[in-house]
């Protein structure tokens, strides 16, 4: 996956780990049924709207709090591309990188797209670019190895492909 195209959610800073999964359903490791809970309690409406490739944007310290990697795994399995945010959380941007979700620091980008803009993503290049405005935004691109650990679809699948 060299790229991303898809309609924008948007959420402010300190998005928490408990907002994007709440503890309640943590009792389960099916990712889909993590999934159908995602940011219930920030954007009800979020799951029922979603569609796969679409995009979500955050701002200062998303993924922040508990370190479960329940949280980005409910965002990829709902469908989410790629996060773009101000910042991150480190643990959740290493749990992001080890279950396979495309995660993007560019806080220009975050400061310019707006909820239900359609934006896509260069992995290769960084190249965030809001077709709805027409803007475009420079982000650090992941090196190669980060790159392959996403096209692989998580670590350990990196780890055990051939």
């Amino acid at each position: 996956m060299n790229n991303a195209n898809g309609s924008v959610f948007k959420y402010p800073d300190n998005v928490d780990t408990d907002v994007i999964i709440p503890a309640r359903h943590l009792n389960t490791q099916d990712a889909k049924e993590l999934a159908s809970h995602c940011m219930e309690d920030i954007d009800k409406d979020f799951i029922h709207n979603v569609k796969d490739g679409d995009i979500m944007v955050g701002g200062w310290n998303f993924g922040c709090g508990s370190s479960r990697e329940h949280a980005p795994l409910a965002i990829k399995t709902a469908g989410i591309s790629v996060v773009i945010a101000k910042s991150f959380a480190r643990i959740f941007y290493r749990n992001s990188i080890n279950i396979g979700l495309p995660i993007m620091e560019c806080p220009e980008a975050v400061d310019a797209i707006s909820a239900g803009d359609t934006v896509s993503v260069d992995f290769d290049t960084g190249v965030i670019t809001d077709e709805t405005t027409g803007k475009t935004f420079q982000a650090e691109p992941f090196p190669p190895f980060i790159q392959k650990i996403i096209a692989d679809g998580g670590l350990m699948k990196s780890l055990t492909k051939k």
